[in-house]
């Protein structure tokens, strides 16, 4: 029997704030973008078989992307926020500080296990909810969100899909990923950990009272959603295909939503961003054809060849500065050939389209995803503003790069 308050159309569960009048930065990039791939597709810009090569590396990302955005909001409408964040705020005890260890933690495992992409998707609503319970500021929680989804994304292949399309180059290297990432991710991890405490120290101390939690809507519907996540979860760190998962775990959670309310209560229109779908899939196709014709030496003029510090440290700062400028995802693109299947130099690229991206709003795919969500989950008043982000990247990403640099330089002799 469904729970009553389960009916067709009801709302979302509390901790889903739903705007939808804000407008999210970077809002032209899409039609630019689309424009942009449409052109280059037309005109023939792009031969016809690098047009298929290009589908088969980046269509498994574009389909991810899809499915766990869905995924993200049917766990929204089973109340699995509101329930993760009540876990949380129970076992901070009133301080503050220890919330926003919990946030960082939660942060952390969930980019590692789950990739930078999943922790902008479904860990932003929880720790909205989270400062809604306890009165405490949004903004240091929610920025510990964007952070670390795109620091904490080295460790592992499954972390990051600009890892996934890494991996093989290590291989070819003669060692494995772990191997040559370990060290820099967690040298950049640590970083980036001290450098947010430091930066949002005024609004993670002091004490708040632990309210009573409310009882789920639809304790079914929650209890699917969870054994759901864990199965999700389970299959990406048996490194199964991270887009079937997905896709497999939208239809369990969308077909029990269905049995359960008739409806799938979010908005078709609402389940998937579309427009940062074909903003992504624009400037792949871009990309693609700037390399048909000469984009490889372009980008070797530019980032060098050596594997001294300082050539490090040069393609460093260009796969940054490329990440911010139009994407980490078609920047890796670009840039991946200057790597030449050499251990450090793909290392440090990853280190700056990883940890490098966070200046801009289309900076990594993850800061994207995390602007809609903050857009559509967060109240009037308390949504981190383009300056704020900008204040924070300009001294996490260059302390955070320069670590994982650094780090790189060191372990590769």
């Amino acid at each position: 029997m469904r729970h009553p308050s389960c009916s067709p159309g009801a709302a979302y569960p509390s901790s889903v704030r739903v705007v939808r009048r804000v407008a999210a930065p970077a809002a032209a990039l899409p039609a630019v973008a689309a424009l942009a791939g449409t052109l280059v597709l037309v005109t023939g810009w792009l031969p016809y078989a690098d047009a298929v090569e290009l589908l088969r590396h980046t269509g498994p990302v574009l389909v991810f992307v899809v499915a766990i955005t869905a995924y993200a909001e049917l766990c929204a409408v089973c109340g699995l926020f509101d329930a993760a964040a009540g876990i949380a705020v129970r076992a901070s005890a009133g301080r503050r500080l220890v919330l926003s260890a919990w946030v960082a933690a939660l942060a952390t495992l969930c980019t590692i296990t789950l990739s930078l992409d999943t922790t902008a998707v479904l860990l932003t609503p929880v720790v909205l909810a989270m400062a809604r319970r306890t009165g405490s500021d949004p903004l240091p929680l929610a920025l510990t969100v964007v952070a670390l989804a795109n620091t904490a994304s080295l460790l592992l292949p499954v972390s990051n899909l600009t890892n996934l399309l890494a991996a093989p180059a290590f291989e070819r290297a003669g060692t494995s990923y772990v191997a040559t990432m370990a060290l820099p991710a967690l040298a950049v991890l640590a970083a980036t950990i001290v450098v947010l405490a430091l930066l949002h120290r005024r609004g993670i101390t002091g004490r708040f009272t632990v309210t009573a939690s409310t009882r789920p809507e639809d304790l079914v519907l929650l209890r699917t959603a969870a054994v759901t996540t864990v199965g999700v979860v389970t299959g990406f760190v048996a490194g199964a295909s991270y887009a079937w998962v997905a896709v497999a775990g939208t239809l369990v959670l969308g077909t029990a939503i269905l049995v359960r309310r008739r409806s799938l209560v979010v908005p078709a229109s609402d389940l998937v961003p579309w427009r940062m779908v074909v903003a992504v899939a624009g400037l792949f196709v871009v990309v693609g054809g700037a390399h048909a014709h000469g984009l490889d030496e372009v980008a070797a003029s530019i980032a060098g060849s050596g594997t001294g510090l300082a050539d490090l440290a040069r393609l460093a700062a260009v796969g940054a500065g490329s990440a911010n400028a139009i994407n980490n995802l078609p920047a890796y693109l670009a840039l991946a050939p200057v790597a030449v299947d050499d251990a450090a130099r793909t290392a440090v690229l990853l280190v700056a389209v990883g940890a490098g991206p966070l200046l801009t709003p289309w900076g990594s795919l993850a800061t994207l995803l995390w602007w809609r969500q903050v857009q559509r989950h967060g109240d009037d008043g308390a949504r981190p503003t383009w300056r704020r982000t900008l204040g924070q990247g300009l001294v996490l990403a260059p302390v955070a790069v320069a670590v994982g640099t650094v780090t790189v330089a060191l372990t590769s002799r």
